[in-house]
């Protein structure tokens, strides 16, 4: 089995940052792609970044340039730094680990971006 835990979120002001943080527990399996996935109240779950085992990344266009994410395979622990904060990035924000086996999801963190 594969725990994800996600942490990090909270409220902040637009223009401001936040970095949110996903920690992987697997016995068995080796982690392989870590992604970050958001959702919005109303709003179906959409992709945000994701970044695979030799560290190469994709973005969705939304968040170019405002994120990063990055991780530490020897924790298998992922990271979103998220700059530039905008109200449209309020949602419950998820973290999703791939293994040979399956997916596996956090319970997510909320990020809160006032208007």
């Amino acid at each position: 089995q594969v725990q994800v835990v996600e942490s990090g979120g909270g409220l902040v002001q637009a223009g401001g940052s936040l970095r949110l943080s996903c920690a992987a527990t697997s016995t068995i399996f080796t982690i392989l792609d870590m992604s970050w996935y958001r959702q919005a109240p109303g709003k179906q779950r959409e992709f945000v970044a994701t970044i695979s085992r030799s560290g190469n990344t994709n973005y969705a266009d939304s968040v170019k340039g405002r994120f990063a994410i990055s991780r530490d395979n020897a924790k298998n622990t992922v990271f979103l730094q998220m700059n530039s904060l905008k109200p449209e990035d309020t949602a419950v924000y998820f973290c999703k680990t791939r293994t040979v086996q399956s997916d596996y999801w956090g319970r997510g963190t909320q990020v809160t971006v006032p208007s």
